[in-house]
């Protein structure tokens, strides 16, 4: 471990140098573009915007692509103007009976070796039938501007945590996820829904094909020790345990954050293709060991605050997207969505320590996010975005019409990431 007194010696500045060696200083920004608003009912296909990645192209910056999962409406791939260049559906159902394909997680692998050649990857989690979708990724078509994503999952793949068709139906699936890689191969960390439970798969090349196999898995704990030693677990649905879904995996620190709904966010040892070591709470929601009870009929729970024994943290629940700014080996900071009060909250990528908040609010050309779910962010200059892009999940999209403004409405923003650190931001 590194002594802490290390620790602001070994942060380097960003790539952009936006950010000092100091503590950087956050500011409330305004998205430059948005995508175009996806509506969750049965006119608009039941497309949802969750969780966004981003692909840099590797010679063709300008080329680069946004991918955003849309649930029951499967994927969405844009371009840095924000134009939507492909649609992807989920899959068919299997039987009349049997609960429908649904896109909830997105993230990327790059430089697999499939076939002869190393490609980037796509996968998604497809929580209505329990398993990791994969996609090849097109530099070619990304730079003409078509269908960029190319399925490559093997046919048969298994189910990640049901035994047989019954417990899929009963929607235990594959929810969160994060990809890594490392010396020995390729990963992804799946989170299942309703469970503490986290499923650590390595990719499998099978010809010009993609598998998984699971080797590892833990469990998070669902009921958590107060300062004052008593025991407290998130209210939630009888028989429901608190989730995780946001996650992100730093190979270099052999980490992986994961983001428990209601809890908070954990750091947990990624070393080897394995779990390691005893997972560790980094911040709690603010809500973190106040009592509440379930109310069948209004299926909420009551919070009682005048309960609040004070170990909460900073973030408001739920706790979501997490990703990380990286900037060289070890720099950079993680951020995470506070999506009780539509905050993002920035971390020290080495020390993890808090360094400050800031809101994607309303600006002249683009609504806020509110309520945001996944977020990626990359450092890369790109096209517009000369120090990095951040995309965030807009939960709560602003479509201008009374008519629209009625609908379940979502979609991603896209926020130059100089409008999040730099005091001489503008709106240009």
């Amino acid at each position: 471990m590194i002594p802490l007194a290390l620790l602001a010696a070994l942060v380097p500045p960003t790539g952009a140098r936006a950010m000092a060696r100091s503590a950087p200083a956050f500011h409330d920004a305004t998205a430059v573009i948005e995508t175009p608003s996806l509506f969750d009912d049965v006119e608009g296909g039941e497309a949802d915007a969750d969780d966004p990645a981003i692909w840099v192209h590797p010679t063709h910056r300008e080329a680069s692509l946004v991918i955003g999962t849309a649930k029951n409406a499967g994927l969405r791939v844009y371009d840095l103007r924000g134009r939507e260049v492909q649609t992807i559906p989920t899959l068919p159902t299997p039987g009349p009976n049997d609960a429908a394909s649904r896109f909830n997680n997105v993230d990327l692998v790059s430089g697999f070796w499939l076939g002869s050649r190393r490609v980037d990857l796509a996968v998604v989690t497809d929580r209505g039938r329990d398993r990791l979708r994969v996609y090849r990724i097109d530099p070619r078509a990304a730079a003409r501007n078509s269908a960029p994503l190319v399925d490559v999952t093997v046919p048969d793949v298994p189910p990640v945590f049901a035994g047989n068709e019954a417990e899929i139906n009963e929607q235990n699936t594959a929810y969160g996820l994060a990809t890594f890689t490392n010396g020995k191969g390729a990963f992804a960390v799946v989170s299942q829904r309703n469970r503490t439970t986290l499923h650590l798969m390595e990719l499998v090349a099978q010809g010009d094909q993609v598998g998984y196999r699971r080797v590892d898995a833990l469990r998070l704990p669902a009921t958590l020790q107060l300062p004052t030693g008593a025991v407290w677990a998130p209210c939630g649905e009888p028989g429901e345990l608190p989730q995780v879904e946001g996650m992100v995996a730093d190979p270099a620190a052999g980490a992986l954050y994961a983001a428990q709904e209601d809890v908070g966010f954990w750091s947990i040892g990624i070393t080897s293709g394995r779990f390691t070591g005893v997972p560790r709470l980094i911040d709690q929601v603010r809500e973190y060991g106040v009592p509440a009870s379930y109310n069948p009929e209004t299926e909420e729970c009551t919070v009682h605050r005048d309960q609040d024994p004070g170990a909460g943290g900073s973030i408001a629940a739920d706790v979501e997207g997490l990703t990380i700014y990286q900037t060289g080996q070890r720099g950079g900071v993680v951020l995470a969505s506070g999506q009780g009060n539509s905050t993002f909250h920035a971390y020290d990528r080495i020390s993890l320590r808090p360094l400050g908040r800031f809101r994607v609010v309303e600006g002249p050309r683009v609504d806020g996010a509110e309520h945001s779910d996944g977020a990626a962010v990359v450092a890369t200059p790109l096209p517009g975005f000369p120090a990095g892009l951040l995309v965030v999940q807009d939960g709560a999209d602003a479509t201008g019409t009374p008519a629209a403004a009625a609908r379940a409405t979502t979609n991603y923003k896209y926020i130059d990431w100089r409008l999040v650190l730099d005091n001489t931001r503008s709106n240009s």
